[in-house]
C-alpha cells in the first residue's frame, strides 16, 4: 500500500504540471525575432522589402520601403552615437519609430508593428502633433508629402 501511494502522487503532479504548461503556452504572446543586424540591404532583405536608396553617405543610409504592409523609411548609421542624435531631433517631428543596434524604421503604428515581427527591435513614439501649442492645428499641411528624414503617415 506504501508503494502505492507514492505512485499515485507522482502521477498527479505530472498531470498537474502537463495541464498547467498547456495553459501556460497559450496565453503567452508570440516571441519577437533576435533584433537584426548589417547593412541597409540586409535589414531590407529581413523586412521583406525592395529598397529605394534616398541618402547613400558613410554616416547614414536612407532608403523608401512599400510592401502591403504600408511604407516606411529605414535608415542605417555608421555609429551608435549619430543613430542616436538623429532619433532624438527626429523625435520633434511625430511618427513611431522602430529602433535596432544602428538601424531604425519609420513609419504609422501598424506597419511597425508588423515590421516588429520580422526583423524585431524597440519601439519609440515621436512628439504628438495634434492640438500642437501656439496656435498650430496639428495637420498635415504638405499635402501628405512628408519632410525630410521621415516617412509621411
Amino acid at each position: 500500500m506504501r508503494t502505492e501511494r507514492p505512485l499515485v502522487v507522482t502521477a498527479a503532479l505530472a498531470l498537474t504540471l502537463t495541464l498547467t504548461a498547456g495553459c501556460a503556452s497559450e496565453e503567452k504572446t508570440p516571441r519577437m525575432p533576435k533584433t537584426a543586424s548589417g547593412s541597409l540591404e540586409e535589414i531590407a532583405s529581413q523586412a521583406k522589402c525592395e529598397p529605394q536608396m534616398q541618402t547613400d553617405e558613410e554616416e547614414l543610409r536612407q532608403a523608401l520601403c512599400k510592401t502591403k504592409d504600408g511604407r516606411y523609411v529605414l535608415v542605417t548609421f555608421a555609429t551608435d552615437r549619430g543613430q542616436r542624435e538623429w532619433i532624438n531631433g527626429a523625435k520633434d517631428y511625430g511618427g513611431t519609430y522602430l529602433v535596432g543596434r544602428k538601424w531604425v524604421a519609420v513609419g504609422d503604428d501598424a506597419t511597425v508593428a508588423t515590421l516588429r515581427g520580422r526583423i524585431g527591435g524597440d519601439v519609440e513614439n515621436g512628439t504628438s502633433h495634434t492640438a500642437a501649442p501656439g496656435g498650430g492645428d496639428g495637420s498635415d499641411k504638405d499635402g501628405g508629402k512628408g519632410h525630410s528624414g521621415h516617412a509621411a503617415s
